[in-house]
């Protein structure tokens, strides 16, 4: 319950008016945040303008949001005058993370992992700025130095049956992700990974061993943030790549450091958060010198991205244009990664084809309609060679559902209604099988372009279908957008 009314709440009052914001819009905030139902939307009157406290862990909640909002941070003490506490269910991605980039480190990060285990109950909030930087500082400064232990000593290739089972285990994980969506089989991918991080916890082994296991962790690390950033839940993918991250470094695994440190930046290019994605792109791509033509190509992918975000047109096709050629002129003498599986030339030109759609979609709204027109007719023609039409037994389904989701957009966008409902039908028909808010997010952007258009026929007909699918099947989106810290 609500504690009693002590007077208005000038602080509360003060930030709603930096944002122009009525208390209703704080509670849809709210909402959208953290689900459908959280808070009624006549409840933040009472607390602006009676002064009263709502329950556990609204508190907490409001003060994330504002602090989203305003770009700096809004503390509970501050906006409820010491007359609530933080919840410690919701806390932000990067607490306790600030241990030294040494094995000393990395071993208290791991024993968080292992003694949360399945009951934990912490919710995760995401952090942009400086608050995300922070957490990966010392890497991207050099501070950190050299890992512990030599790169030679993960590629060992002595028989031990522990570690060679789960090393063989990481690629059927990563079948998971790639059929059925990130949000369908997290739980099981981070137990894996808790069940690593407690092997390496317990020690007595020798350093090739250990240096296996680490990789090994960095590895299952990198695809649970993925899944739990394709689940919509940014503040868990920000603390599993951060673990990933450290866990690499430990090894001198460059390449997969630059791999995390890319899937950080298309993650904060996601959540609109171009500055963070930038940091994070060119500090993979500096990561990334001396790696396979693969991995330069699909970190300077991921840059692109950012590029796009950030409405820095030029950089975005330069970028894209260095990761195609990249491609087109590898020569297939070096090994590749082993989780460098995904990447082929169409992978890459798909990537370039949702972001020109991005692009596009952000130019026709600032009434750039010509250039805007152009890179969504270009995105069109490269997704149009993509997955999106890949058959129910395919292995691909979660790239299919993406991209034939950024697709629909696009021809949304473009006016040709009659091929996005044709595309956006195929897209989410997979809903009945992949499990990825990330993809369903798009989805359900493509609903809120075709309610404008419903005079059409085809949107008339394929409209309905789309909304009780998502309402069936798309579990509710849990994005974080913005920023905590600044």
């Amino acid at each position: 319950m609500a504690t009693a009314a002590k007077g208005p709440n000038d602080a509360l009052a003060g930030c709603l008016g930096e944002l122009d914001w009525s208390p209703k819009v704080l509670a849809r905030k709210i909402n959208h945040v953290f689900g459908t139902g959280t808070v009624a939307e006549s409840a933040p009157y009472h607390w602006r303008d009676a002064g009263r406290v709502p329950r556990a862990p609204l508190p907490t909640m409001t003060a994330y949001v504002l602090s989203q909002e305003l770009r700096r941070v809004v503390s509970v003490e501050e906006l409820w005058q010491g007359r609530a506490s933080d919840s410690v269910a919701f806390v932000p991605a990067d607490a306790n993370m600030a241990y030294t980039w040494n094995p000393q480190g990395l071993a208290h990060l791991l024993e968080d992992w292992v003694l949360g285990g399945l009951v934990d109950r912490r919710r995760f909030l995401a952090v942009s700025g400086s608050g995300l930087l922070a957490v990966v500082t010392q890497y991207l400064d050099g501070i950190a130095g050299r890992g512990a232990l030599s790169p030679r000593l993960s590629e060992d290739t002595s028989t031990d049956p522990l570690v060679s089972q789960v090393e063989q285990n990481v690629p059927l994980l990563q079948q998971l992700d790639d059929e059925h969506g990130g949000a369908r089989h997290l739980p099981y991918v981070g137990a894996q990974f808790r069940s690593v991080g407690l092997l390496i916890h317990e020690g007595g082994h020798t350093d090739a061993v250990t240096a296996r296991l680490i990789r090994a962790l960095a590895e299952i690390g990198q695809l649970a943030g993925w899944m739990a950033f394709d689940s919509a839940d940014h503040g868990l993918a920000q603390r599993y790549f951060v673990t990933a991250l450290r866990a690499a470094h430990q090894v001198n695994d460059r390449a997969l450091c630059a791999h995390i440190l890319a899937d950080m930046s298309f993650q904060a290019a996601s959540r609109r958060h171009p500055a963070d994605a930038i940091a994070l792109g060119e500090a993979a791509r500096r990561a990334s010198d001396g790696s396979t033509a693969s991995v330069q190509a699909s970190v300077l992918s991921r840059l692109a991205f950012g590029y796009a975000a950030a409405g820095r047109n030029s950089d975005f096709e330069r970028t894209s244009a260095a990761a195609r050629n990249l491609i087109e002129n590898r020569t297939g003498s070096q090994m590749e990664p082993r989780w460098m599986y995904f990447l082929t030339p169409n992978h890459l030109e798909c990537q370039a084809g949702y972001a020109l759609i991005n692009l596009g979609r952000s130019n026709l709204e600032q009434e750039n309609r010509s250039l805007g027109r152009r890179f969504i007719r270009q995105g069109q023609d490269l997704l149009e060679t993509g997955a999106y039409a890949v058959q129910k037994g395919d292995p691909s389904q979660r790239r299919a559902m993406f991209e034939g989701a950024w697709l629909a957009l696009g021809y949304s966008a473009s006016g040709e209604l009659e091929r996005s409902c044709e595309v956006g039908e195929t897209a989410a028909a997979r809903l009945e099988t992949v499990r990825s808010p990330r993809s369903t997010a798009l989805l359900r952007q493509l609903a809120s372009d075709l309610r404008r258009r419903q005079r059409n026929p085809y949107v008339r007909d394929f409209l309905p279908d789309l909304e009780e699918r998502i309402a069936k099947h798309g579990s509710p989106t849990r994005t974080v957008t913005a920023t905590v810290g600044s």
